[in-house]
């Protein structure tokens, strides 16, 4: 159910976890034996997005907490560990869902997190590193802001190339179309440049066009689009972020329609940042002024909102980037915390995403 957000108190009680006031998020309704499970909508609904885990450091790659120990350890104030996620504002996922990518532009690295090797490792000498993407063979595509170019590196780590173009002013986000060979990149510009679009590449880094009309707000128009995703079916989705929507255009870059737009109410947005696409076609989008993540399905019609502006895990504040995995875990930067968070869709099938099902009776309550 999509209602305002109001702030959490969590209070710790001889070793309990009392969730006091969760309006608008997910509520535990009693202390329950065991590990506490954070999930939206709110009981008695049926549970739609669990919160899974905080991923902080390498350590977390060894220690697979749950919801009530995350939640202790941020009472208990924990120190900032070596390999610390400090600034998450890209990201990507295996085809296997076993390595989680995360350009930080703290540290100015990629780290990766092998969850099936529990091993964790980094790529350094980035200038200013954002989108992330992966192709066919999981060679990793980093957009590199400042160098106003993209590079390209295998699974080991090494650099096999770069490309950009001299239209490229601001790069951003980054996705792939495998099957049509395609690289797009959201140049977000600047105020002063009309270059607010979507350059696409082919995969040896050649320019072949771009998506939407320049700065504006008429349909097909972008100012400041941030992030990209497309679905499997080849269609781009682009986050035009000071337009608060996202904007979808065919596989041939055809405008399609808007979702979203400026405002508080549920399926409007207030600076929507990541975009992401689950295996049911549903939409994700990361808002960064709400601090929450709104879900989408194939027809633009909202159905839920899971987060929420908070410190505490499983909340968020200023989220940036969304990548979801193929057994519909969801991982969002939470760019403020200093962490990414990961959800994980449950009790959801195609029909309860499209019209007249569950999730979009409970949107409309």
């Amino acid at each position: 159910m999509l209602r305002r957000l109001v702030p959490i108190t969590v209070t710790v009680t001889l070793g309990c976890l009392v969730l006091l006031t969760m309006v608008g998020c997910a509520t535990q309704q009693k202390p329950a034996e065991g590990p506490i499970k954070l999930v939206w909508p709110s009981p008695p609904e049926t549970p739609r997005i669990q919160f899974v885990r905080s991923i902080v450091s390498d350590k977390d790659l060894a220690d697979d907490t749950t919801f009530t120990q995350n939640v202790i350890n941020f009472v208990a104030g924990s120190k900032p560990l070596p390999n610390s996620v400090l600034e998450p504002m890209g990201l990507a996922v295996s085809d296997d869902g076993q390595v989680l990518y995360v350009a930080d532009t703290g540290p100015q690295q990629v780290f990766i997190f092998d969850f099936a090797q529990k091993k964790f490792s980094k790529i350094e000498g980035f200038d200013h590193p954002l989108g992330l993407a992966l192709d066919a063979q999981q060679n990793l595509y980093v957009v590199d802001q400042a160098k106003r170019e993209i590079e390209v590196f295998d699974r080991a780590g090494k650099q096999l190339r770069s490309f950009t173009d001299k239209s490229l002013v601001r790069p951003t986000g980054i996705a792939i179309d495998r099957q049509r060979g395609k690289v797009y990149v959201v140049d977000t510009a600047t105020k002063a440049s009309l270059e607010h679009n979507v350059k696409i590449f082919s995969l040896d880094g050649k320019l072949l066009g771009h998506i939407g009309l320049g700065q504006g707000n008429v349909p097909g128009a972008f100012m400041f689009p941030t992030y990209i995703a497309l679905d499997g079916e080849g269609n781009v989705y682009v986050t035009d972020t000071l337009n608060n929507r996202v904007q979808v255009f065919d596989p041939n870059g055809k405008y399609v329609r808007a979702v979203g737009g400026n405002g508080d109410a549920p399926g409007n947005f207030a600076r929507p940042k990541g975009v992401a696409v689950d295996s049911l076609g549903d939409l994700y989008v990361a808002d960064s002024g709400w601090s929450n993540v709104q879900i989408f399905n194939r027809k633009g019609q909202v159905l839920l909102f899971f987060a929420g502006r908070g410190p505490m895990p499983g909340l968020l504040k200023n989220p940036t980037a969304v990548a979801i995995d193929r057994d519909n875990h969801i991982y969002v930067g939470d760019y403020i915390n200093h962490r990414v968070e990961e959800y994980q869709l449950v009790n959801t099938v195609l029909a309860d995403t499209l019209g007249g099902g569950p999730m979009v009776a409970a949107a409309s309550k």
